[in-house]
């Protein structure tokens, strides 16, 4: 099998970046929530919640790749 750590290193780097983008939506989301805009706020919300799902779904696809090298002894 071929070397899986660039591989996984560039996974990690992305679900990174996702969270990164998650976190700044985040906080825009509270700061329209804090001055009334609730649409615009919601939409910021969902946008966080769809970067962190997307790094989750990154850290799952490195979780495979290191169970399908692992070996239980």
């Amino acid at each position: 099998m071929n070397d899986p750590r660039p591989e996984v290193a560039g996974l990690y780097e992305q679900a990174a970046a996702e969270l990164e983008l998650a976190a700044q939506h985040a906080r825009v989301a509270a700061r329209h929530l804090r001055e009334g805009e609730v649409p615009r706020s919601g939409a910021h919300a969902w946008a966080a919640h769809g970067h962190q799902l997307a790094a989750q779904e990154l850290l799952s696809e490195a979780a495979r790749l290191h169970a399908a090298r692992a070996r239980p002894e």
